[in-house]
């Protein structure tokens, strides 16, 4: 699809009104019984709109992603000119996460976010990169003394995991001991810190990288470790699934507000898909059976009762 398909009414329709759309029919899939039981991990991670490139540069939109609940619960666009950064705190206000634990890039590594993820009555784990002052090289440069001099201090995990002709070593090493950091008091909740070394092994050939984490999780490493991990499913779960199954970075629309619209209306129409469990299909199966199938159809546009746990009420 591309711009000379969208009309000039749609292209100029305001995205919040698609969003509220979103956050309805999202809200009544959410299974809050998975919250409590688990634990939902909501990753929150960007994704560019490559084709759809205009004078203000790409649009990127910064989603959020339930992996308990296989579900995208929101979106919002970077405002032009701005990052990543400035988009986060409006999407984490949109949301409800009491009882969940945020995952975010190092770009959302900022204590404005940690406060407001925390005032929700949530937890986070958020990755640290070297651009980021000195607390990427003050958490590294103690994780990696305590590792050498003292691995008794740390909790340890690992995972060993064998598949697609590769294997995959993870090791985390989490502490709980903070007084060394002297903005402790800056950052609202934290309570660890914890670096997860990943080896990959493929046709005998390995690859080894090391990465830095700051949470408000109490020590825990296999817990840190499978967040972490998770955090990954907004990637493979949501974005490459808008990219290959929905062809996201091939739409040029670019019209006005064409391209968030029809980023929304994407996400809209995964979320039925993926909560449409009588069908042992894919997205491209389940596409196909709607467009020949009527009955079909209506059951997958059709919203099921019940309660909310992520989406906040104004």
């Amino acid at each position: 699809m591309n711009a000379t398909h969208i009309s000039d009414g749609a292209a100029a329709s305001a995205p919040a009104s698609l969003t509220e759309c979103l956050l309805a029919i999202t809200d009544p899939r959410v299974d809050r019984t998975r919250l409590h039981n688990f634990g939902d991990i909501v990753s929150l991670d960007g994704k560019a709109l490559r084709r759809a490139a205009g004078k203000t540069g790409v649009p990127f939109i910064v989603n959020a992603w339930s992996s308990a609940n296989g579900l995208a619960l929101g979106q919002v666009k970077v405002d032009d000119k701005s990052n990543e950064i400035t988009a986060v705190p409006g999407l984490l206000d949109a949301l409800l996460l009491k009882g969940c634990i945020v995952t975010l890039d190092a770009m959302g590594c900022q204590r404005a976010t940690a406060a407001k993820i925390v005032d929700a009555g949530a937890d986070y784990v958020i990755s640290l990169k070297g651009n980021q002052g000195t607390l990427h090289d003050e958490v590294k440069a103690f994780l990696e003394d305590e590792a050498s001099r003292n691995p008794q201090g740390l909790d340890r995990f690992e995972t060993v995991e064998k598949g697609h002709g590769r294997i995959e070593t993870r090791v985390c090493r989490q502490s709980g001991r903070l007084g060394w950091f002297e903005d402790l008091g800056k950052w609202k909740g934290l309570k660890s810190v914890f670096m997860v070394d990943s080896v990959r092994e493929i046709k005998g050939v390995a690859t080894a990288e090391r990465r830095f984490f700051i949470s408000s999780l109490p020590v825990d490493a296999r817990k840190a470790l499978e967040t972490c991990r998770a955090h990954w499913n907004v990637e493979n779960q949501l974005h490459w699934r808008l990219d290959v199954q929905f062809n996201e970075d091939q739409c040029r629309a670019r019209t006005k507000n064409a391209a968030e619209n029809l980023a929304i209306l994407r996400r809209i129409a995964m979320n039925m898909l993926n909560n449409e469990k009588t069908k042992k299909r894919g997205i491209k199966g389940k596409q196909r059976n709607a467009s020949w199938d009527c009955n079909y159809l209506m059951k997958l546009l059709r919203s099921d009762a019940g309660p909310a746990c992520h989406l906040k009420k104004n």
